[in-house]
């Protein structure tokens, strides 16, 4: 990583880790770009980045000209309040797992490598959805060329194994490596995520910033690593594997959050709507116009540290440019009252923005 680079480089790639739409990642690597210092000591980083402009500028445009798209779409584009890939080794359950929680009716099959292709699906919580990606297995022998792309959008993964496998560990072991050789590493920690070293199960804290970069802030040696916080699934829970999840952790080492969950009868998947949304920090924000009762039925969702602009920005871009003020109902101190675009918003806020237009 370079030396001296600018408070604006440091903050291009907070935002470029943030970004979860293609323009705005391309947006962010060319403020990247733009503010790096040039010098031999960047010239690989300059190269990489140069790159990756390239390849979101293609993937942007779309076919070229006279070319068709083949096959379905390889990253999915984010949605809801977070979106969550589901990885592991072949015939661990990971697509039943997906089309239990989502119904998405995705092929299932007893024999591996069954999903080809991300598939998709929402997951309700509440009044909110997470969006869950089922990815294909991860082997010694393959795994997809475009699988590490798939993942750059996602907030953070699902590690779905079989207990009961003679080889689990072995299995897992592998994930870890082919991941870590593109620059992926699966994370024990999460944003509203304390691990305890009695076994007793998560506890849920408030530790997260709200993004911005200060002069303390350490950069990351390698700004293109994807860091995801990683919850370990137990499947098959059905068939006596609940108790088998401390031992997995012991035998492979991890602090990686777990729990036991059942596929086939559903057990244990009550808990991971309430744990996304604690872990990931969710915030639902929800909105009226002036004169108007608030729509309760379909919040905004921003992150712990999230701002009345950066809801406005998902309500409409033009919006968050022009936004002058909001009143707020909740967390405020009386109803209605008065607000900057950079005042922070809690779980539950009613907002009412206000623009030039």
């Amino acid at each position: 990583m370079p030396t001296n680079v600018s408070p604006e480089y440091k903050q291009a790639e907070v935002e470029y880790r943030q970004a979860r739409e293609p323009r705005e990642r391309l947006e962010c690597l060319q403020d990247m770009l733009r503010t790096i210092p040039k010098h031999k000591g960047t010239e690989n980083l300059q190269a990489d980045i140069k790159t990756r402009i390239k390849q979101l500028r293609e993937e942007l445009s779309g076919p070229k000209k006279g070319a068709h798209r083949v096959g379905p779409v390889q990253v999915i584009r984010a949605e809801g309040a977070a979106q969550v890939s589901l990885i592991g080794a072949p015939n661990v359950g990971k697509s039943s797992l997906h089309d239990r929680l989502t119904r998405s009716g995705a092929g299932i099959g007893v024999y591996p490598f069954t999903t080809h292709w991300p598939q998709p699906g929402m997951m309700p919580f509440e009044d909110i959805q997470f969006q869950l990606i089922d990815l294909p297995p991860v082997s010694p022998d393959f795994m997809e060329s475009w699988y590490i792309n798939a993942l750059q959008p996602a907030d953070a993964a699902m590690l779905v194994v079989d207990p009961a496998e003679p080889d689990c560990v072995e299995q897992v072991q592998v994930i870890f490596q082919r991941l870590a050789e593109k620059r992926v590493s699966l994370l024990a920690s999460w944003p509203g995520v304390e691990v305890q070293d009695d076994s007793a199960g998560p506890a849920f804290v408030n530790n997260a910033t709200n993004g911005t970069v200060t002069e303390s802030d350490e950069l990351i040696a390698d700004p293109f690593r994807n860091d995801l916080p990683t919850l370990l699934l137990a499947n098959k829970a059905d068939l006596g594997g609940a108790d088998e999840v401390a031992v997995l952790q012991e035998l492979l080492g991890t602090d990686l959050p777990a729990m036991a969950v059942s596929a086939k009868t559903g057990e244990g998947l009550e808990q991971l709507g309430p744990f996304l949304a604690s872990a990931l920090e969710i915030v639902r924000v929800y909105t009226r116009i002036p004169g108007k009762p608030a729509d309760l039925d379909k919040p905004f969702t921003v992150r712990r540290g999230g701002t009345v602009r950066d809801v406005a920005r998902l309500v409409h871009k033009d919006i968050a440019s022009s936004l002058k003020f909001a009143r707020l109902w909740g967390g405020g101190q009386f109803a209605g009252q008065q607000v900057s675009a950079e005042h922070l918003v809690c779980d539950g806020d009613i907002i009412e923005l206000h623009s030039n237009s």
